[in-house]
């Protein structure tokens, strides 16, 4: 009797073992809750797929971190150059933008600057704030402008234009929603050519004023891997756009673009020649 009793048990025993290396095995291959329960992109919600740039790789990307902020206005302004944008929505779906054109204003010395003077307002804190400070302001009010702080006391880069790379369609719709009914739909290249026209369509709002774009869980900066950075020749140097009021500081050639790109707001075709034969990206730092 004792002998059977030890058998059953054995049996018991052993069907339990092969019960728990089913269940392991089967937890191993099943997707858990909590991966289910991640929000769902905004494409995948309104039934389309998430359209991209030619270009663009879904591979993991790099965020930039402080150090890569820590460096002066002119020299940040050309190192933005080819970076992506992120944003991350609230329903979990990230937009993103290849950087293709900036501006440099170099703080107290600069006349065109919000800073010039070393003057501090409410409005300018940001740009004495560190590096990689974002600086959101208003023009014409409504419309809104990013910039991101740099070494030296008041400056800032101001990102102008972005080539867009995922998320085109909820871009489109945030652009959409400023514009006059009945208005022609926009073109990709469209989006984002223009400093207001990128804080529309990645829905940039005021409240990001003052925040760390090296820490920041809803904007940030990564590298792109994708493709190599631009080389000095691939780089146009050529005067800011919108300062003509200021005299020999609206001629400084501090707007940085990347040559024949589609999504620049404004080609200067003398500043192009002149960049071709290093004159302009020489002279930049004058």
């Amino acid at each position: 009797m004792a002998g059977r009793k030890r058998k059953v048990q054995d049996i018991t025993s052993a069907a339990a073992l092969r019960e728990t290396g089913l269940l392991l095995q089967r937890k191993r291959t099943e997707p858990s809750c909590r991966a289910s329960a991640e929000p769902v992109p905004i494409e995948s919600v309104r039934g389309f797929e998430p359209e991209q740039s030619r270009y663009f790789s879904t591979e993991p990307q790099r965020r930039l971190e402080q150090d890569f902020f820590n460096q002066p206005c002119i020299s940040l302004a050309k190192a933005f150059l080819g970076k992506v944008l992120v944003r991350k929505c609230a329903d979990g779906s990230e937009l993103r933008g290849r950087i293709v054109e900036t501006e440099a204003y170099l703080g107290g010395e600069d006349k065109a600057s919000h800073s010039a003077g070393g003057k501090r307002t409410e409005r300018n804190t940001a740009m004495f704030m560190k590096p990689g400070t974002i600086y959101v302001y208003p023009i014409y009010g409504i419309y809104l402008c990013m910039n991101v702080s740099s070494e030296g006391e008041g400056a800032a880069v101001l990102l102008r234009s972005l080539e867009p790379l995922q998320g085109q369609s909820a871009m489109r719709e945030l652009r959409t929603a400023r514009r006059k009914d009945g208005a022609r739909q926009l073109k990709d290249k469209e989006l984002c050519n223009g400093p207001s026209k990128l804080c529309q369509a990645l829905n940039i709002p005021r409240c990001f004023d003052r925040r760390d774009l090296a820490s920041d869980p809803e904007v940030w900066l990564e590298a792109d891997q994708n493709t190599s950075p631009p080389k000095p020749k691939d780089i146009v140097s050529a005067p800011r756009i919108g300062i003509e009021s200021h005299g020999e500081w609206a001629k400084k050639p501090w707007r940085f673009y990347l040559r024949g790109h589609p999504c620049v707001s404004v080609v200067n075709k003398e500043a192009e020649r002149c960049s071709l034969y290093g004159n302009g990206t020489n002279s930049s730092d004058s």
